[in-house]
C-alpha cells in the first residue's frame, strides 16, 4: 500500500494526460526498479513511440505491468468521488515469489464509494506492447516551439484540413512547414526562423499526432533528423515524455 495519495493522484493523471488524452496511445507498459520508472507506449499504426521517465522513481510502481483502459482511469481520476480526502493505493500481490503491482484501488473519504483499477500483467503486456527501442539518431536540428509557432501551425492545419501530413524543411536559417503541393491547394510558413542546422531532405510527418503532442502542457523541444525522425521532448514537471515519430511517406 501507499501514503501520499495525492502525489500518486498526480503522477497518473500526468499519465494519463500525456498518454490517453492524445487520442492515440490507449495502453501503457510501466517498467520501474529501485532507480527509476519507465512508461512505454506507441500508437496502433506505430505513428508515434513514447518512451518517458518520471523524475523521482515511483516505489509503488515497481516492477513490469500494463495499464489497459486508460479512459476507465481517466473517469476514476476524475470522479469528484476522489476529489477530497481519497485512498488511491496500488495494490500489490505475490506472483512467483515475487511481490507486484496489481491494480490500484480508489475510496472516498467516507468509504462508500469504491473501485478497483487493474493492470495487467507482464507477459500480456510484452505481447501487445513489443517495445520498440528508440537507438537514437543524430539531430540536425534542434528548437523549442513557442506559443505563437504552435498557433500558426494551428491555423496552416485548419486551412489545409484536407492534407494528413506536412514536410519539413530548412531555407537558410529558417525551419519551414509545409502542406500541399504544386498540384493541390498548399500553404507554408515559417515555424522557426534563426536556426543552426540543415536539413537536406523534405520529410513528411502526420499533423494531427504532431498537433496534439505540441498541445500538451510543459517545456517542449523538437529535434529533427534528417534520417527521417522527429522527437518531441515534454517535460511536465513530474516527468520527461519523449515523443518519437519516424518519417512518412508523402
Amino acid at each position: 500500500m501507499l501514503t501520499g495519495d495525492k502525489k500518486m493522484k498526480d503522477i497518473l493523471q500526468d499519465i494519463v494526460a500525456h498518454t490517453h488524452a492524445l487520442g492515440f496511445l490507449n495502453i501503457v507498459k510501466v517498467n520501474g526498479d529501485d532507480a527509476q520508472t519507465g512508461i512505454d507506449s506507441m500508437a496502433e499504426d506505430r505513428s508515434v513511440i513514447l518512451q518517458a521517465n518520471t523524475k523521482t522513481a515511483q516505489v509503488e510502481l515497481k516492477g513490469t505491468f500494463g495499464m489497459p483502459n486508460l479512459n476507465k482511469l481517466d473517469i476514476h481520476l476524475k470522479c469528484p468521488e476522489y476529489k477530497d480526502g481519497a485512498s488511491i493505493d496500488v495494490v500489490s500481490a505475490d506472483r512467483n515469489g515475487a511481490t507486484i503491482p496489481v491494480g490500484i484501488h480508489f475510496e472516498n473519504a467516507t468509504k462508500d464509494f469504491k473501485n478497483d483499477y487493474r493492470f495487467m500483467n507482464a507477459e500480456i503486456i510484452n505481447e501487445k506492447l513489443k517495445t520498440v527501442k528508440f537507438k537514437g539518431a543524430s539531430w540536425d536540428v534542434e528548437v523549442q516551439p513557442t506559443m505563437a509557432a504552435i498557433q500558426r501551425f494551428k491555423l496552416q492545419a485548419t486551412a489545409n484540413a484536407e492534407e494528413t501530413v506536412f514536410t519539413v524543411m530548412t531555407d537558410g536559417g529558417d525551419l519551414k512547414f509545409k502542406f500541399g503541393d504544386a498540384s493541390t491547394h498548399a500553404g507554408e510558413f515559417v515555424f522557426q526562423p534563426g536556426i543552426t542546422g540543415q536539413l537536406k531532405n523534405e520529410w513528411a510527418w502526420p499533423v494531427a499526432q504532431v498537433l496534439a503532442i505540441l498541445g500538451l502542457n510543459g517545456d517542449k523541444t523538437m529535434r529533427i533528423s534528417d534520417q527521417g525522425a522527429m522527437q518531441i521532448s515534454v517535460d511536465s514537471g513530474l516527468a520527461t515524455y519523449d515523443y518519437i515519430l519516424p518519417a512518412q511517406s508523402k
